[in-house]
């Protein structure tokens, strides 16, 4: 008797699994004939179904991921491929999707790992790109310039990659060998205003002002948008050339939107005192004493427009009281006092 009482479980579970098998192959045939017509989403439902009686069959669960991928649910979509690899899906397909959903998702070591698992499986795959950009995304920049390098040679056309080389330079200061690989990008993508915008900053790093006017002039007719920091930067080069009288138009430009800035106030005002024009530099040092009266700095500076103007005295007695204000301001004054300054 205890025996039979045994075996009727036993029985009952080989049923319920092979019930479950055919429910789960049932709806995953149904789920293939609505892909078959398109319908996306009844397609899904099947899938899902599918996947809740065996989710351990990995066609039906490459099947659900490929939908979920479809249905532009790419988390969910990786989560399922990555179960399809763990039962066993290894095809360069697969890796090829885990590759680059967790590239797009930001998951930059997994990305690097599966590009590395499909360059196993198919070596004729182009993966450089995916481990550059991830190693640079990770600041990693040796890494970065090394498979971006090779990307080059897999798609020269992609002015992405030596962008990426570019930024990795820049990213590490060193700017002399970031401008020929800016240079390519933009040949290869002449309509990316940031990337031109990019180039002529780093000009200006290099204090090669003329070419850092000629690539934010450029980055401007490409449609780089002119917000206060491009017009900031642009009033910059322009007087860096010495072409104050378009460098000031721009800067007013600037102070009509951000009237104090403190910034922009000074650097008018030392392009009028470099230039010669002392009354004009103390108007705008002066447009700063308003907004902030312990500003010893802008004092310092209208007194040495003063002396610069003729009125010594008057000058030096602004400049003594802008070092009891600030003390450290006495380094400037004797910078200015010592022969040939």
């Amino acid at each position: 008797m205890s025996r039979i009482l045994i075996l009727i479980p036993l029985m009952f579970i080989s049923n319920l699994l092979l019930a479950q098998s055919d429910s789960a192959g049932f709806y995953f045939q149904k789920g293939l004939e609505e892909k078959q017509k398109g319908r996306l989403m009844e397609s899904f439902k099947n899938f899902d179904k599918a996947y809740s009686y065996n989710n351990k069959d990995k066609e039906i669960v490459n099947e659900l991921a490929s939908t979920y991928f479809d249905l532009r649910k790419y988390g969910q979509a990786r989560l399922k491929y990555k179960e399809a690899e763990q039962l066993g899906e290894v095809s360069a397909e697969g890796y090829k999707k885990l590759m680059t959903l967790s590239f797009n998702l930001r998951q930059y070591d997994d990305a690097i790992t599966y590009a590395n698992k499909l360059k196993g499986v198919d070596p004729n795959e182009k993966v450089s790109y995916y481990i550059g950009e991830a190693h640079y995304d990770g600041e990693n920049y040796g890494e970065a310039i090394k498979f971006l390098s090779e990307a080059a040679k897999e798609d020269p056309e992609n002015g992405e990659i030596p962008y990426l080389v570019a930024r990795s330079y820049a990213d590490m200061m060193n700017f002399k060998l970031a401008i020929p690989h800016f240079e390519k990008a933009i040949s290869l993508s002449p309509d990316k205003p940031s990337w031109i915008y990019e180039t002529g900053l780093i000009y200006y790093a290099m204090h090669d002002d003329k070419n850092a006017l000629k690539y934010i002039l450029l980055a401007g007719e490409k449609g780089h948008k002119r917000d206060n920091d491009y017009l900031e930067n642009l009033g910059i080069a322009y007087l860096n050339v010495g072409d104050l009288d378009k460098g000031l138009e721009i800067m007013q430009e600037v102070l009509t939107r951000r009237p104090s800035d403190m910034n922009v106030l000074n650097m008018v005002a030392e392009a009028y005192y470099n230039a010669g024009k002392f009354k004009e530099a103390m108007d705008y040092w002066d447009k700063m004493l308003g907004y902030d009266k312990q500003n010893a700095s802008a004092l310092y500076m209208i007194g040495m427009c003063y002396q610069k103007s003729g009125e010594k005295e008057k000058g030096i007695a602004l400049c003594d009281k802008a070092i009891e204000m600030d003390p450290s301001l006495a380094a400037l004054k004797q910078k200015k006092q010592m022969p040939g300054m």
